[in-house]
Order: C-alpha cells, then sequence, then structure tokens
C-alpha cells in the first residue's frame, strides 16, 4: 500500500501537472471504484483543480465549488500519468481523470478491487474521511508521546493505526522500529521515556529520508515504482537477509495477508518472535534465539 512518502510524491506530481486545471473528463472503468452519489460524479468535470491534499493514505484533489475528489488506493492501487486520452489498460485500470496536458490514469493489480473513490462537497463532508492521525514528521515530541499511549498496543500496531499517525503503514514502520532498536510487539505503555524520544526520532527521520529519497528518484518525472520493497530498505522485505547494520538475518511475523520484519539482534535482545502458524507447528522444535536459529542453520521456518 503507497504510504506517507508515496503519496507525499504523488501529490506533489500532480501539483505541477493539473493544479489550475480543468478536469476535462473522468472515465470510470468499474462502477464499484465510486463509492459515493451525492454529490453526483459528473458534477466534477469541467471544474478546475484549486488544491491538493494528503488525508493520510488518502489523496484529496480540491476542485471549484468546494468539491473534493478523494482518493485511496488502498494496496495494489497506483496513478499514471499518460498522454491526453490515454486508453484505460484492460483489466487492471480502473478510471481515469482527463486534463488539458495528460490523463491521470487509476489502475489496480490483482482481482480483488479494494480502492476507492468518493465525491463529496465542503470540508466537513472532507474531513468525515480523515482518519485524524497525527502527522508523525511535523508533530513535537510530546504530541507524539501523547498519541503513541492514547492506546496500550504494540508498536507495530500503534504505527499502523490511522486514528494515531497518519500515512504510516507496513513497510515504513518495519523501518522505523529498526532505526529505533525496538521490538515491533514491544507495548507501547511499558516503554521508557528513553525509548519514547528514540522512537519519535526515528520516525521523523525515517519518514523525511524516505521522502527526500522518492523525491530524488523521480525528479520532475511521474512516480511510476511505487512499491512496499524498495531497494535500500533496512528489513521491509528482506526475510532472511543480512542486517545493513549487524548481519544477523533478517526475520519475520506473518499474520493474514501482512508480514513483520525486524531484526533479532539489533531489536529484540537476540530473541526470535514466535510466528504464529509456524510456532504452532513446531512447537518445542521453534528456534527462541539466534543461536538456536543459527545451529538449525538460517531463517525460521526455512
Amino acid at each position: 500500500m503507497p504510504e506517507l512518502p508515496d503519496i507525499t510524491v504523488y501529490i506533489e506530481a500532480l501539483e505541477k501537472r493539473v493544479l489550475g486545471q480543468p478536469l476535462e473528463g473522468l472515465r470510470l472503468a468499474n462502477p464499484f471504484l465510486l463509492r459515493s452519489v451525492d454529490p453526483p460524479i459528473r458534477s466534477a468535470e469541467g471544474k478546475r483543480v484549486e488544491t491538493l491534499r494528503r488525508l493520510g493514505k488518502r489523496i484529496a484533489i480540491g476542485l471549484e465549488g468546494e468539491l473534493w475528489l478523494v482518493l485511496h488506493l488502498m494496496i495494489a492501487g497506483r496513478l499514471h500519468w499518460q498522454k491526453p486520452g490515454a486508453k484505460l489498460p484492460g483489466r487492471r485500470g480502473l478510471a481515469a481523470f482527463d486534463f488539458p496536458e495528460g490523463s491521470l490514469v487509476l489502475t489496480e493489480a490483482g482481482s480483488k478491487r479494494r480502492a476507492s473513490l468518493h465525491l463529496v462537497r465542503g470540508e466537513a463532508a472532507l474531513a468525515a474521511h480523515d482518519p485524524g492521525g497525527l502527522e508523525a514528521s511535523e508533530a513535537g515530541p510530546e504530541a507524539f508521546r501523547e498519541a503513541l499511549l492514547r492506546e496500550n498496543h504494540t508498536l507495530k500496531r500503534a504505527l499502523t493505526d490511522p486514528r494515531a499517525f497518519a500515512g504510516i503503514g507496513n513497510a515504513y514502520s518495519d523501518e522505523i522500529l529498526h532505526r529505533a532498536r525496538l521490538s515491533p510487539v514491544a507495548m507501547t505503555r511499558k516503554l521508557a521515556d528513553e525509548e519514547i524520544e528514540r522512537l519519535y526520532r526515528a520516525t521523523r527521520e525515517a519518514l523525511t529520508q524516505w521522502i527526500e529519497r522518492l523525491r530524488a528518484e523521480t525528479g520532475e518525472g511521474f512516480p511510476e515504482k511505487v512499491t512496499a520493497f524498495r531497494e535500500g530498505m533496512a528489513v521491509h522485505g528482506r526475510y532472511g537477509k543480512a542486517c545493513p547494520d549487524c548481519g544477523t538475518a533478517v526475520q519475520r511475523i506473518r499474520y493474514a495477508a501482512n508480514e513483520t520484519n525486524y531484526c533479532p539482534r539489533c531489536q529484540t535482545e537476540g530473541k526470535l518472535l514466535a510466528d504464529r502458524a509456524l510456532s504452532r507447528l513446531l512447537k518445542k522444535d521453534w528456534p527462541r534465539t539466534i543461536e538456536d536459529l543459527e545451529r538449525l542453520g538460517g531463517a525460521a521456518g526455512e
């Protein structure tokens, strides 16, 4: 799923292309994309783009007449800037937003259609689509602490809760926790003051550095290589590979369609976190430390 750094770069690229331009047409290839009926979607056509805004992981396009197109890409949705009137690509193509100098094409990989589009009118209606999480890259330490400790959850869950922190998902939470040298399953209200301060700095640094890196990669072009697995990430998507800081094999916890990646030496004092499925299967044979794992000769579960 595109997260805060990706959405930020998307919006910056769109500002260069559509700000001040009229939305000449809107083509919907999949009717399930549109999740609102009032105002009618055709009322957006002909309206000039006045502003763009990020709401967590959502992109909000502000049009004349207080209209807002709110786009949530979910896991597999991606945006592409193509020539005016570009044809929608096969089954992946969901919609095209036509502007004088190009078309913004929305695609979604896979068979499940989770991306969504709403058209709303006014700031109050727009606010209903904002989960309300703190902008951690802009907030001060006290606001960060308050958001973190509002509920007692694991750090992984706290960082990825859109009501607590805006725009942070599975990928960048892994990177933040590795940078902070904290376990993904540590409980928020058991953290020492020094650990909270470390997490605060790591969050700001990771998000800022990845925004700058993606900006540099995109340049004057449009971000076409939006992915959760990027070269240069320390642990996310690097299961079984060497931690760049200590060389220990990166481990993971799998659950549903997601997984958490971490370094057991840097983050969990050498302990392996139980993967629910595999640890239940292996029972007493599940390796509990780096040393146990090394005796087995590889990453847990291999």
